[in-house]
């Protein structure tokens, strides 16, 4: 199989920068059922743009390329040990091309291998088949969403949801409550795989090859395909919306499999995955290597607009003049879009109502004084200019003991692990999205009072700690649409620096210079935390599924 290597080198990069058919048209229905002026509605567009730019451009859709995931079926004789040689190689190939993120990290010394090789790392499955095709399908699916899996054990008592027994009802209270486990931490509006039965291992091996489903397929199985209905139509009901902003589409997706257990075991496994469902697969031909067939829709032509909405008219976020001219880059994709207001105004109108959908536009240069954060209110749109600074889980840890290169007073901390590429020029970031900021949790309270930093950027919001030291020291946690790596790859004009090389690409600490950084403010210094709100609100709404509904 001489070409096998190029076949999968191809398979993987169209797995990382072209949604599949199905996952386009799942998302404009999502569309379709949100309003655009709503802060979910913004989201949405977001993506939409996102998409498109990855697809263009020929790079990653999210930054976080996962953990590469394979499944392949083979005739007999077909040597796997040659094949899984070749998968390897054209993951390095990948790595270096800026296809896919250096993710495999040792995790006794967090030394990241840089070229996604290392004990574990990629995963590949091999099955044998009676066909005469090498079958080879494979899934991108990253850490934030995979961080959202979870998996029940039943009998169990669910929070709003009672008693979940070992029946097809109890397998339903768990599937909700996976949901709204997840809020906006995963990526939402998400796709999800349930397995049910089997062990704790193979149960979510399960639930991930669910993922594997195409999107509009019907279930053979006649309970799980009511199952499956029926999270479709009452998940959206929680409220959680589209980064967990609240709203009408939280779930895009839902594929549920079954497998024998064990008499004492019951286990109900999800496997979360965001809005960016990155799987795609091929067959080939077992003498030559080369590709006969694309198991899955390409997503080229497959428009993201919701039907009977015209497609707004792209403006690019680096454009001429925007900065004088009180129109965001980018507004034309957003109807009703408010003006830019600078700092003082938006002071001055705190306490006024809030217009077109809710929020204003501030825009603010770093560094940021404490008065112009504390003039910020939940809902307001910040478009940043300046420097800011990449601090992932690495770089708070060491931080908590250590001074940083740089002066961060007034400065913004961005939750991300771009994918870069240098060349003699210098480095370039080639996807740029934010990554789910909960992690950071233990240590970003104290790292703001120490450090003097006015606002943190990343997805799916932050917890208590963090919103009191907003409070106390004034600073504002700023959501960014989650796995728009292109869309704010295209904000950064510059690597200014690079510091903590020794913790890798991913966990370095990136000087960034950007134009037209937009973002939600989603927690400010008042005490207010839009996610706290939603998850109540949603914890609220989840309790209407308590009665039994299968019987």
């Amino acid at each position: 199989m001489q070409h096998f290597e190029d076949s999968i080198y191809n398979l993987i990069v169209e797995t990382s920068t072209n949604l599949p058919g199905d996952v386009r048209r799942a998302v404009a229905k999502g569309r379709a059922l949100e309003d655009r002026a709503t802060r979910s509605g913004l989201a949405l567009t977001t993506i939409a743009q996102n998409i498109g730019m990855a697809e263009l451009q020929v790079s990653p859709i999210c930054q976080d390329t996962g953990m590469p995931t394979f499944i392949i079926h083979t005739p007999v004789g077909v040597n796997q040990i040659e094949m899984k040689k070749d998968i390897h190689s054209a993951i390095v190939r990948a790595t270096q091309n800026g296809k896919l993120r250096p993710n495999s990290v040792d995790s006794l010394t967090g030394e990241n291998s840089g070229d996604n090789l290392g004990a574990g790392t990629p995963v590949i499955h091999f099955e044998q088949w009676e066909e005469e095709g090498v079958d080879v399908r494979l899934i991108l699916k990253g850490g934030g969403c995979e961080n959202k899996n979870i998996q029940y054990s039943l009998p169990a008592e669910l929070e709003g949801l009672g008693k979940a027994g070992r029946d097809l009802d109890g397998i339903r209270k768990c599937i909700l409550h996976a949901v709204y486990q997840a809020q906006g931490q995963g990526c939402s509006a998400g796709f999800i795989g349930v397995g049910i039965g089997g062990d704790r291992t193979t149960g979510y091996e399960l639930a991930k090859k669910q993922l594997f489903r195409k999107v509009e397929d019907i279930n053979p199985v006649e309970d799980l395909g009511k199952l499956e209905e029926y999270i479709m139509e009452n998940a959206n009901k929680l409220g959680i919306g589209t980064m967990g902003f609240g709203g009408e589409v939280t779930l895009l997706g839902c594929k549920v499999g079954v497998m024998n257990r064990l008499p004492a075991s019951f286990f109900v496994s999800v496997a979360y995955n965001c809005w960016a469902f990155r799987r795609q697969g091929v067959l080939v031909d077992p003498a030559t290597g080369k590709i006969r067939e694309w198991l899955y829709e390409s997503g080229t032509g497959i428009s993201v607009d919701d039907a009977g909405v015209p497609s707004p008219e792209p403006v690019a976020v680096h454009a001429a003049g925007a900065a004088g001219s009180g129109v965001v880059p980018g507004d034309a994709t957003i109807p009703g879009a408010p003006a830019v207001l600078p700092a003082a105004e938006a002071a001055e109108g705190a306490g006024q109502p809030a217009t077109a959908g809710g929020s204003r536009e501030v825009r603010l240069t770093t560094p940021i004084s404490e008065e112009d954060i504390r003039s910020l209110r939940v809902g307001d749109v910040v478009i940043l200019s300046g420097e800011m600074h990449t601090g992932r889980d690495a770089l708070h840890k060491y931080l908590m003991d250590h001074e940083t290169p740089v002066d961060l007073n007034g400065a913004v901390i961005y939750h991300c692990g771009p994918v870069m590429l240098k060349d003699e020029e210098g480095w370039h970031v080639k996807a740029a999205g934010p990554t789910t900021s909960i992690r950071e949790e233990p240590y970003q309270g104290d790292i703001i009072k120490k450090f003097g930093i006015r606002a943190v950027i990343g997805k799916g919001g932050m917890g208590p700690k963090t919103l009191k030291a907003l409070q106390e020291h004034g600073g504002v946690y700023l959501n960014a649409i989650g796995g728009a790596a292109q869309y704010y790859a295209e904000c950064i004009k510059k690597v200014n620096a690079v510091d903590f090389m020794e913790f890798g690409i991913p966990e370095a600490m990136w000087h960034l210079q950007v134009d037209g950084f937009a973002a939600i403010v989603t927690m400010d210094s008042h005490g207010n935390s839009l996610h706290a709100d939603v998850e109540k609100d949603s914890a609220a709404k989840l309790a209407q599924f308590r009665e039994p509904v299968f019987k």
